[in-house]
């Protein structure tokens, strides 16, 4: 017998800051004297289209890897998601869990559909750098990005937040080492938004840390002929999704993340991941990087580094060479350093690799 949900599901109300809210009082969750788009009035326009008649959400793709685009999500996508994840997680009527991401963006969505879905108390904060560093009552799960949990190290070693989804971009060893003395479970997420949230987690902290992800029930995945994962989440859209995640199977349940096909650089006739490359430097610098390449008349393509900084001292810089010469094999070395003050990032602080390489590209930029 196959995974399936039921299709009817009981969905006209949510519990918001210990408050039952439906279609019949929804209103007064919107605040005058806030901005039409501000992080409260943003959940109210959500819970509005939740109960409307409608059998879909607008939502936006992040655009972390070309030009943001809307598409359609069927609620009832939404809500077999957030199944998914209450059943993983045992959230239930007795949880509360915390939204500190705009609802505006489909993972803020994910937060109020879970607690419409699973009948728990979601309390809500401003989205900020630190959303646990003002709070004073436990909480059993929460969804945050890698720049929240960077910012919230301190806080939640201290802090009541047993279980954490980390999404938006990728969790970085430095990061992991952080989590070191934080007692929360952690897990990274993979996913997109036309998978309505994650479709596979990944333990990063604790005795049962991994570095593969592990599927959800009632999802499948495969390779294509470019070695990149297939997804059939038949729950969630009707058609099997095709990825440009390039990845290593495990089994028909785990995959470790190698990098994006699109991202992969041919230079002098090797293949190379940009993104293991960036794995293999955690350490070597303190500010942001990544490793992209520019056009060459030898390599076809040559790599190289870009950090978000104002530009090292030749000693600085040439320690740093030696330290990458040390983690690099010789293929992968960039060619070349380039630094810039300030990356290009999306609204809810992903880099945006493209656009920031275009400005360091520019003739006349160094």
């Amino acid at each position: 017998m196959g995974f399936k949900f039921d299709t009817m599901i009981k969905s006209d109300l949510i519990l918001l800051n210990g408050v039952v809210y439906n279609h019949q009082n929804i209103d007064e969750l919107f605040c005058t004297d806030e901005a039409k788009d501000s992080w409260q009035n943003s959940i109210y326009y959500f819970l509005q289209n939740w109960f409307d008649d409608s059998d879909s959400i607008l939502a936006q793709t992040s655009g972390s890897t070309g030009k943001p685009k809307d598409i359609r999500l069927a609620k009832q996508a939404m809500i077999n998601s957030a199944k998914m994840t209450n059943e993983f997680f045992a959230l239930d009527h007795s949880k509360t869990a915390l939204l500190c991401l705009p609802a505006s963006y489909i993972a803020g969505k994910m937060m109020i559909v879970r607690a419409i879905t699973g009948n728990f108390n979601l309390i809500t904060v401003e989205p900020n750098a630190n959303p646990f560093e003002n709070l004073n009552t436990e909480i059993d799960f929460t969804a945050i990005t890698p720049y929240q949990l960077f910012h919230s190290a301190e806080s939640l070693k201290t802090q009541t937040v047993r279980k954490i989804i980390v999404g938006g971009a990728p969790v970085t060893a430095k990061l992991e080492k952080l989590t070191d003395a934080i007692p929360s479970e952690m897990f990274e997420t993979y996913g997109m938004t036309e998978t309505s949230s994650h479709i596979a987690l990944r333990r990063f902290n604790g005795a049962e840390k991994s570095d593969c992800f592990s599927t959800l029930k009632g999802i499948g995945i495969w390779k294509d002929e470019r070695e990149c994962m297939v997804i059939n989440a038949p729950l969630i859209t009707d058609e099997d999704i095709i990825t440009n995640d390039m990845v290593e199977l495990i089994n028909e349940k785990s995959f470790r993340w190698l990098g994006r096909y699109d991202s992969v650089i041919n230079s002098g006739g090797i293949k190379i991941h940009p993104e293991l490359i960036e794995k293999k430097l955690e350490g070597c610098m303190n500010e942001n990087y990544f490793i992209s390449s520019m056009p060459d008349d030898l390599l076809e393509n040559k790599i190289i580094l870009i950090i978000e900084s104002k530009k090292y001292s030749k000693k600085r810089e040439t320690a740093l060479i030696k330290l990458i010469k040390s983690s690099l094999s010789k293929y992968q070395m960039p060619k070349h350093i380039y630094y810039l003050p300030n990356f290009t990032y999306s609204e809810n602080s992903k880099l945006l690799k493209n656009k920031t390489l275009e400005i360091v590209l520019k003739p006349g930029i160094h």
